[in-house]
């Protein structure tokens, strides 16, 4: 899965960077390599890049600072790689546009599996799946990846826009916590359903409007989440599908 993908470590320690460059690199990966988040703007200024590893402990602009400066200007999955553990730490990192987090120390099957997960960004969608919506309050257009949450621009990590079409793609339907983490990070995700809480908490908070009940990604207790769309809803009552519902200021293009 790795194989001929441009990696970016980003790791003030020299060893941890040789170790993985040689883990990764035996894995079919080319792995490029620096110690500061100022390096790393500039490698991505020159090079593609397919995903990227990143220490948050790092001298001078600092591995947040970096994680807001490099999601600002690409969409390349992050991968924030810390020894801190803390639930507050996480969040600070999905906050500044991170898409997963692992903790150190880490096995490299498990970094691995990180990843591929990273690196899966096809498939979610179902035949059933708009490929735009616009309700009251949200706008989301899947081919161009653009989305406006309460006529403002909001800009979604690449795992959140991820969980958002595939929610949308099962709109008005329970989706078992198991079922949504295995589409998106793969089989062995599938038990890890704190995990999933706290990027669904991250996804609420830039499309919900503030303050209130979600409207959009309603929790199904003790099952998973369920994306509302009520005029899809009725369209489908009406005509027996999903397909080409239009009312009034609420529509969803199929």
């Amino acid at each position: 899965m790795i194989d001929n993908r441009n990696i970016l470590l980003i790791d003030d320690e020299p060893q941890i960077r040789r170790v993985l460059r040689a883990s990764l690199g035996s894995k079919g990966a080319r792995v490029m390599d620096v110690g500061s988040g100022e390096e790393a703007i500039e490698v991505l200024r020159r090079e593609t890049v397919d995903v990227v590893l990143l220490d948050l402990n790092m001298p001078g602009m600092g591995g947040l600072a970096a994680c807001r400066a490099i999601r600002a200007g690409w969409d390349v999955p992050i991968i924030v790689v810390s020894v801190r553990e803390s639930d507050k730490d996480k969040v600070e990192a999905l906050d500044a546009g991170a898409d997963d987090y692992v903790t150190k120390p880490f096995s490299f099957d498990e970094l691995m599996a990180r990843m591929r997960a990273a690196l899966r960004r096809s498939g979610f969608a179902t035949d059933n799946a708009p490929l735009t919506i616009s309700v009251p309050g949200l706008e989301v257009d899947f081919s161009s990846r653009k989305v406006v949450a309460g006529g403002s621009p909001v800009r979604l990590t690449p795992t959140e826009f991820d969980i958002l079409r595939y929610l949308v793609s099962q709109a008005n339907k329970p989706v078992p916590h198991k079922r949504l983490l295995q589409a998106i990070w793969g089989p062995e995700y599938g038990d890890q359903i704190e995990y999933l809480r706290v990027f669904i908490n991250q996804l609420r908070k830039k499309i919900e409007p503030a303050g209130g009940k979600p409207v959009f990604i309603a929790t199904e207790p003790r099952i998973g989440y369920r994306f509302i769309l009520p005029e899809l809803a009725a369209a489908a009552a009406a005509t027996g599908t999903t397909h080409g519902a239009h009312h009034g200021a609420a529509h969803a293009e199929l």
